[in-house]
């Protein structure tokens, strides 16, 4: 069944607010074995509503529209349906009680009857929650669906009554199955160049490569006959990109990088201290968004002044005269200061130069050097991040959560 989206406001197509709708319309779809073909949007105006409408009923067989029913007069969904399709707008009595039934219990109150006008030979989608109720009815062969915009409301009446009509009528529906690779440290580029041809062949099996700065996301998903089937297809997938793309895959589905890193933290048993500069306790906040991460995380410095890195960590005076704050020698002290002073197993630091001001000739804007010191060891390296102040600090910041992934995982920070 090839299945469309209309999403109707005028403060979507402005960027007032952002549609999610259609993606958790998408994402219920792929649950049931559906695909949606395209999504669309228009704003409040009933020509435009009309257009999209005949457009979208030539190519599809259901069309699934959200926003426009409510009592304002900028709401012109009904109308315009009733327009497009030959249909007259009429009060239905059903909807009229339903309205002011609702408005009864909310406190009372004025009750528009704007909301019960719905185009003749439809049928009415029931709203638990709100005054809005929907409608649908068949055109030219394609299904309509009608929702309220209010997400809370159109996301009960999706799957109490728009889903159960769809998977109905559909004779065979395929298993859908997905899964997510999250990866960080390749660019785009490279992980479409390790990917290249993985899937020749394959039509059961969709790939898409999708950046999120500062990491990227690989989806695969697989159909099958059986979920037994999509299921094989998918997990074979899976190997075949965790293969080619090595260590660079820090997680798989909604897991963050700092929830990896606390999850081996808790495997391992080990102890961390932080000590940071450029990225203001950024790198701390992130560890600490993670619940229960106390049982590894014991304390971390934000030593923005060369004073504080050497009150706090014991960095030698004659580093910070000769060789500066941002460098791989102080990077180094830091870190193990860090460790000495909390007692525990692994010390971070990162310090840098995030700017917009305080660059030179030898050390520009975006120099950053992170070390992480170890029982086995301390390591260290510099960077140069890209971007403005924001860019340089996040890319600090997920690069040393990367580093204590790579160590916990791998024994080295470093990728192979």
């Amino acid at each position: 069944m090839r299945i469309s989206t209309l999403s109707i406001g005028s403060e979507l197509i402005c960027g007032e607010v952002t549609d999610t709708n259609a993606g958790h319309i998408a994402g219920q779809l792929l649950e049931c074995g559906l695909r949606v073909l395209r999504h669309m949007a228009v704003g409040d105006s009933e020509p435009d509503i009309g257009e999209a409408l005949d457009e979208l009923a030539l190519k599809s067989d259901a069309v699934i529209v959200t926003g426009g029913l409510g009592p304002t007069v900028d709401d012109v969904t009904a109308l315009a349906a009733a327009h497009a399709t030959g249909r007259r707008l009429v009060v239905n009595e059903e909807l009229k009680e339903h309205i002011r039934s609702f408005t009864a219990k909310l406190g009372g109150g004025h009750a528009s009857d704007r909301q019960a006008m719905i185009p003749t030979k439809s049928t009415i989608i029931p709203n638990p929650t709100g005054t809005a109720c929907g409608f649908h009815f068949i055109h030219g062969g394609c299904f309509f669906f009608f929702l309220p915009g209010v997400p809370s409301e159109m996301e009960r009446m999706l799957s109490e009554t728009v889903l159960p009509f769809l998977c109905e009528r559909v004779m065979h529906r395929q298993v859908i199955l997905s899964s997510f690779l999250n990866v960080y440290g390749l660019s785009e580029p490279e992980v479409d160049g390790l990917l290249k041809g993985a899937f020749a062949g394959n039509h059961a099996l969709r790939m898409s490569i999708c950046v999120t700065f500062p990491w990227i996301r690989v989806t695969l998903r697989a159909d099958g006959d059986t979920e037994t089937a999509a299921r094989t297809c998918l997990q074979d997938a899976v190997a075949l990109v965790r293969e080619r793309l090595g260590s660079a895959v820090f997680s798989k589905g909604h897991e963050t990088m700092e929830q990896a890193v606390a999850g081996l933290f808790g495997r391992r048993g080990l102890t961390l201290a932080l000590a940071e500069s450029c990225t203001g306790g950024l790198i701390a906040k992130r560890l600490t968004d993670v619940p229960g991460s106390s049982a590894f995380f014991l304390e971390g410095a934000v030593t923005y002044s060369n004073g504080a890195k050497e009150r706090l960590l014991g960095v030698p005076r004659e580093i910070l005269d000769t060789r500066g704050a941002v460098s791989p020698e102080c990077a180094a002290a830091m870190a193990t200061g860090a460790r000495a002073a909390a007692g525990s197993d692994v010390g971070l630091a990162v310090t840098g130069i995030a700017g917009p001001d305080g660059g030179t000739a030898d050390k520009p804007v975006g120099t950053v050097f992170i070390a992480l010191a170890a029982p086995d060891g301390c390591w260290t390296r510099g960077f140069r991040f890209g971007g403005d102040r924001d860019d340089v600090r996040t890319l600090t910041a997920w690069t040393a959560l990367d580093w204590l992934r790579r160590y916990l995982a791998d024994g080295s920070p470093f990728p192979p």
